[in-house]
């Protein structure tokens, strides 16, 4: 069965919102390279619409420029992109399809399926239901050190409580702490 990992960047406090707007002043070497050894481990990516928005708005041209980050780009675009979505979607970047129907029974037989992890990065609903529905693996949250006081939270505070494992800690130089938790045992 195929692991799904997700990555996401979140303040102190809790808050995922727009992580673009407040992570860069803690967004190091130490901090690019777990991130792109979460992707890069990955043969599939799976995403929200508005991730892949965001990701088809800026990866291409990255690698079309040709500069240092050419490399990782290029690997996302060649990376097998499924993209959760209740609209129809028309893509224009290469490698992407989207998922139909149910979300929880979709992930489940895009688990069974022959392959490597399935990568996720952002997409915080999705993230949300995944952990609910159980079928997350491990959860890497990227704490950095600010409070941003508002903006959405990653659980939100009418959801049903989610037991985790802590699997791993590390602190970077930065400021920034690596948590992956996993699933508690039962």
């Amino acid at each position: 069965m195929r692991k799904i990992t997700a990555g996401l960047f979140i303040s102190a406090d809790g808050v995922v919102e727009s992580p673009e707007q407040w992570h860069f002043p803690y967004f190091d070497q130490e901090l690019g390279e777990a991130v792109g050894t979460l992707l890069g481990a990955s043969d599939t990516v799976l995403m929200g619409r508005t991730t892949y928005d965001v990701f088809a708005g800026s990866w291409p041209a990255v690698e079309l420029a040709g500069g240092e980050e050419a490399g990782m780009a290029k690997a996302i675009g060649d990376t097998r992109k499924i993209v959760v979505s209740h609209q129809d979607l028309s893509f224009t970047w290469r490698n992407s399809e989207q998922l139909k129907g149910d979300l929880v029974e979709g992930v489940k037989a895009l688990k069974e399926e022959e392959g490597g992890p399935i990568g996720m990065s952002g997409s915080v609903s999705v993230v949300r239901q995944l952990l609910a529905a159980g079928l997350l693996d491990e959860l890497n949250l990227f704490v950095h050190p600010v409070a941003r006081g508002r903006g959405m939270r990653l659980f939100d505070e009418n959801a049903d409580p989610i037991e985790l494992a802590l699997l791993s800690c590390k602190p970077f130089v930065g400021g920034t702490v690596h948590l992956v938790y996993g699933p508690a045992a039962v």
